[in-house]
């Protein structure tokens, strides 16, 4: 193959050099009390392993600016997002989160959904792109729940909406808990469409209604759920046609999660995520990834089972661009033999 410009400028020419966006903050590490059985330590850990481990470079490295409250307000009432923001729910609210919710704890609510809101649109310009954080799906319009304080996923759907950015929101939730909050939320939106495969025996007790839910009984492994989930994709991409899709690839589908009761094992999750991105891409659809759940005593188990979305979604990145370098370079390829050219 015969290329009239050096590989690197066209790779500049067409921005085809650029590498898996990772969206990323310190704040999204908040301290909590001793012994809290939320991994929050999990993100910074995700963020240190992903660098040591050559998947992103400080270059690919993007830091969200907070939520404006004019965001947050297009998925929750402005009394609880008063609340919060102030750090004055009452006991009741506070425990029903189940994090204490004080300046740092806010802090870092409003850097992960400032970090979805920036993933779902730099996954315009790049195709993928991955928030290291987010995922909060069972906090409602109205208060939060399950360790989820806003609903990041609604709040950035709403928000590329609103900016008339999109037309069309496809949300993606593989956590193994229904995205309960996303379902409330969201619910009779023209603009966005829900669907959560998730444990039939697990929380929330009392479930919300997604426009597609899926539930499986507890101890599904890899093959069935893989089975449920492509027969699903290849129905919901042509049908829905969305112009974006954020997806939320919890890993506490894990067998090993300790409060999950699905049965994948990490080849699973990996199958997993390639079915995802890959059907989403050949679809020409730009997908914004968020971690989700996933449940460990040992915050750096976790963030590997994370770093699984991570490599494919790396994996896929590289195979797209090896792919426009070969049809760039084919439009570029000399048409007479006395034009200069490099041999690759």
């Amino acid at each position: 193959m015969h290329f009239s410009l050096p590989i690197a400028e066209l790779l500049k020419a067409s921005n085809l050099a650029v590498s898996l966006p990772l969206v990323y903050h310190p704040h999204y590490t908040a301290a909590l009390p001793s012994g809290h059985r939320f991994p929050m330590t999990k993100f910074r850990r995700l963020y240190e392993l992903l660098l040591q481990s050559g998947l992103v470079t400080s270059e690919d490295v993007h830091e969200p600016m907070p939520a404006k409250r004019s965001w947050l307000e297009l998925a929750h009432t402005p009394e609880y997002v008063e609340g919060v923001c102030s750090a004055s729910l009452d006991d009741a609210s506070v425990r029903r989160i189940g994090l204490p919710v004080d300046e740092k704890l806010v802090r870092r609510s409003l850097a992960a959904v400032g970090g979805t809101v920036l993933a779902s649109r730099l996954a315009f310009d790049h195709g993928i792109a991955c928030n290291s954080a987010g995922g909060s799906h069972h906090a409602f319009s109205g208060h939060g729940s399950g360790y989820c304080v806003f609903n990041d996923v609604a709040v950035a759907a709403r928000v590329l909406l609103d900016e008339g950015r999109v037309r069309r929101v496809l949300i993606v939730d593989l956590d193994v808990h229904q995205g309960d909050g996303t379902a409330e939320i969201l619910s009779g939106d023209p603009g966005a469409f829900t669907f959560s495969i998730h444990c039939a025996q697990n929380f929330p007790k009392s479930k919300q209604i997604s426009d597609r839910d899926v539930a499986l009984p507890a101890g599904t492994g890899d093959d069935d759920y893989l089975a449920v989930l492509k027969t699903e994709l290849h129905e919901l991409l042509p049908e829905y046609s969305p112009e974006l899709v954020i997806y939320n690839a919890g890993v506490d589908t894990h067998r090993n999660d300790r409060l999950g009761k699905l049965a994948l094992s990490d080849e699973g999750i990996a199958a997993r995520e390639r079915a995802v991105l890959s059907l989403c891409r050949a679809s020409g659809v730009p997908v914004a990834c968020v971690v989700g759940g996933g449940y460990d005593m040992d915050a750096d188990v976790i963030a590997r089972r994370h770093m699984i979305l991570h490599r494919e979604a790396r994996a896929i990145t590289e195979r797209n661009r090896s792919w426009e370098i070969g049809r760039v370079t084919s439009e570029t390829s000399p048409t007479s033999p006395g034009e200069p050219s490099v041999s690759g």
